[in-house]
């Protein structure tokens, strides 16, 4: 499966990461995905994905179209069809809220139609780009459709959440939620009800996730792991607390993780994300 992205230029890199698209045929049909500090948005244009919320109250979903998926706090399991022709869009965790109108709580742990918040989107690109668009061609109608989309002005109270936002991301969510009041001038209840607005979720569930994806993203399965020291350099302390969480957000211990990460070595050509690891 191949891999093409980049980095939106201004003003959308404000609200996003990258936009990419997948094409091919998938080296592992079924992956496993952890919290991480992203929403998303996927146009599909090939043949029906399907996923499954690690809640097994959650019915699977077969998505055939494009859906929205707010910040997720859990994992979820993501199934390729056999040849993938897929554009997607890693927004920053408050990236969302000036593309939709409705509340981000609404898209929290859910996956969303695509026309169910954005009408006849999925119609637009694929008209724009027909059945053998290059990848270049569908990033550039998607940023257009992500322009034609983008609320003039940003809601009320999103630029304190951005501004709050870009904080924990910076220190890796280890910067303590009280300092970010301090800076903001706001009690930690006025900050928590604006972050769930425009986030889905609190400052602190933010900073939790933001810590996670800093440890899993320093594993080097090439070489030998010490957990102690990435977990309290990804600011845990509490050793029983990190496995916890870690066998709540991955579905496995550390060491089964890592046999995993040297069993399915990272594709070439991909960017260097170890979230997301094969299921099967």
């Amino acid at each position: 499966m191949r891999y093409v992205g980049r980095v939106p230029a201004p003003p959308l890199d404000r609200f996003i990461d990258d936009v990419y698209c997948l094409t091919g045929e998938p080296r592992h049909p079924r992956m496993n995905v952890p919290p991480m500090p992203s929403a998303h948005l996927f146009i599909n244009l090939g043949g029906p994905a399907r996923l499954w919320d690690s809640d097994p109250s959650v019915p699977p979903a077969v998505l055939t179209d494009g859906w929205f998926m707010g910040l997720w706090t859990r994992r979820f399991l993501v199934e390729y069809p056999p040849n993938v022709r897929l554009v997607g869009v890693h927004f920053k965790p408050w990236g969302l809220s000036p593309f939709i109108d409705m509340p981000a709580t609404e898209l929290r742990d859910r996956w969303v139609p695509v026309d169910a918040v954005w009408r006849r989107s999925v119609d637009r690109i694929r008209d724009q780009v027909g059945a053998f668009g290059t990848s270049t061609e569908i990033l550039r109608a998607l940023e257009t459709e992500l322009l034609s989309r983008l609320a003039g002005a940003p809601p009320h109270g999103l630029d304190l959440v951005r501004h709050a936002g870009g904080r924990l991301e910076a220190s890796h969510g280890t910067l303590p939620v009280g300092a970010l009041t301090g800076a903001a001038g706001v009690s930690g209840n006025h900050l928590a009800t604006l972050f769930k607005s425009h986030v889905g979720v609190t400052p602190k569930r933010v900073a939790r996730i933001y810590r996670f994806a800093r440890l899993i993203l320093s594993v080097d399965a090439l070489r030998p792991v010490d957990w102690s020291e990435l977990a309290q350099t990804a600011g845990y302390f509490d050793r029983a607390h990190f496995s916890r969480e870690f066998k709540d957000f991955t579905g496995h211990t550390p060491t089964e993780y890592l046999a995993l990460r040297r069993r399915f070595p990272a594709e070439k050509g991909f960017p260097p994300d170890s979230g997301p690891m094969p299921a099967d």
